[in-house]
C-alpha cells in the first residue's frame, strides 16, 4: 500500500511542476512548455524566456525549499517530542532575519543606500547575511546542547533567541527610513521567485546534498521516538545524536531562509500530512515521504500564489499560512480530545 502512495507522490511532483511552468498571468500551452524544456521545435522567444528564466527557477526553488523545511520540521518534532515544533523553533529563522535586518536597515542608515537596491550584488549580500546570522545562532545552540540536558530547556532557549532577535530588529526598524523598512518587510514575506540566475543552481545543489544527509538520521530518530531513557539503554549516544539532528535541521532552515526568506508553516504542517497519508511513525518511511509531500505542497502553494489572471503574485507566506494554520489547529483539537 505504501508503495502505491509513494508512486502517486512521485507522479504528482512532475505534474505539479509542469503546471507551475504553464500557469500564471501568461498562460503557456503544456505542449509548448515540454518543447521548450526538451529544446525541440522553434518555440516563441517570449514563452522561452518566461519558462526558462522565470518559472523554472521558481519551480525548482519551491521543490527544494518545501522538501528541506519539511525534513527540518520532522526532525524538530521528533527530537523535542513536540507536534507543534517547526524549523523556526530554535530561533534560526529569526537569527537569519536579524542578519538581513542588519544588512538592509543598518546598512541603509549608515551608508545612505541599502544593499537591497543593488540588484544581483544586493541579493547575494542578503543571502550571505542571512546565512551568517543563522549559522551564528546554530553555533550558539550546538554549544548549549552540549551543556543542557533537558530538551525542554533547549526549546525554551531557542524561543528566547527568537525573541531577542525580534527585539533587535524592532530597534533597527525604529531608526531606519521607510524605504529600507519596506525592503525588509518584502524580504520577510518570503518568496520562491527571489532565487534567480546562477543562484538557483547553487541553492538546489546545496539542498540535493543536505536532504539525503538528513535522511541518514532515520535510525537515531526512530530510537529517540521511543524515549531518551530507552534509547540510551539501546546504546544510543543521546547528546551526540541530538546535536547531529539539531545541526541538520538548523542548516536546512538556515539555507532555505537565506535564499527564500522565512517561509512559515510548511515545516510544521507537512510532517503531520505525511504521517496521515502513510499512517506510520517509522522514520525510514516518514523521511522520504515528508521530503516528497513537502515538495508537492510547496508547488501547490506556489501555484495558488500565481493564480491565473492575477498581476504579480501573492506573498507565499499568506498561502502557506492558510494551509498550515488549519493543520496546527486540527492537531491541537485532536490532542485535546
Amino acid at each position: 500500500m505504501s508503495h502505491s502512495r509513494f508512486l502517486l507522490l512521485l507522479i504528482s511532483i512532475p505534474a505539479l511542476a509542469l503546471l507551475n511552468l504553464a500557469v500564471g498571468s501568461v498562460a503557456i500551452p503544456v505542449a509548448e512548455v515540454i518543447d521548450i524544456l526538451m529544446g525541440r521545435g522553434t518555440p516563441s522567444e517570449v514563452f522561452s524566456n518566461i519558462v526558462l528564466h522565470t518559472r523554472l527557477p521558481q519551480t525548482l526553488t519551491a521543490i527544494a525549499c518545501g522538501a528541506g523545511l519539511s525534513l527540518a520540521g520532522l526532525q524538530m518534532q521528533t527530537v523535542f517530542h513536540n507536534p507543534l515544533a517547526g524549523p523556526s523553533v530554535l530561533g534560526v529563522s529569526s537569527a537569519a532575519s536579524l542578519g538581513v535586518a542588519f544588512m538592509v536597515l543598518l546598512g541603509g542608515s549608515l551608508g545612505g543606500r541599502a544593499l537591497s537596491r543593488f540588484g544581483l550584488v544586493g541579493n547575494t549580500a542578503l543571502t550571505v547575511a542571512a546565512i551568517v546570522g543563522a549559522l551564528a545562532a546554530m553555533m550558539l545552540i550546538v554549544w548549549l546542547s552540549r551543556r543542557v540536558e533537558g530538551r525542554a530547556t533547549l526549546l525554551i532557549v531557542g524561543v528566547l533567541i527568537g525573541y531577542i532577535a525580534t527585539a533587535i530588529i524592532g530597534v533597527l526598524k525604529y531608526f531606519s527610513s521607510e524605504e529600507d523598512i519596506r525592503a525588509y518587510v518584502i524580504w520577510g514575506l518570503g518568496s520562491f521567485a527571489r532565487v534567480t540566475g546562477g543562484q538557483v543552481w547553487v541553492f538546489v545543489g546545496l539542498m540535493a546534498v543536505l536532504c539525503p544527509l538528513a535522511m541518514l538520521l532515520a535510525k537515531p530518530l526512530n530510537m529517540l521516538l521511543l524515549g531518551e531513557r530507552y534509547a540510551a539503554n539501546l546504546g544510543l549516544n543521546i547528546r551526540r545524536s541530538r546535536m547531529l539532528i539539531i545541526c541538520s535541521a538548523g542548516v536546512l532552515t538556515a539555507v532555505t531562509t537565506a535564499y527564500c526568506g522565512p517561509i512559515m508553516f510548511l515545516g510544521l504542517a507537512v510532517p503531520h500530512i505525511a504521517r496521515g497519508i502513510f499512517v506510520t511513525s517509522d522514520h525510514r518511511t516518514l523521511l522520504p515521504a515528508t521530503f516528497l509531500c513537502g515538495a508537492a505542497l510547496a508547488l501547490v502553494c506556489n501555484l495558488i500564489a500565481r493564480l491565473p489572471g492575477m498581476e504579480g503574485a501573492l506573498p507565499i507566506n499568506s498561502v502557506t499560512a492558510l494551509i498550515g494554520a488549519p493543520v496546527a489547529i486540527a492537531i491541537l483539537l485532536r490532542r485535546r480530545s
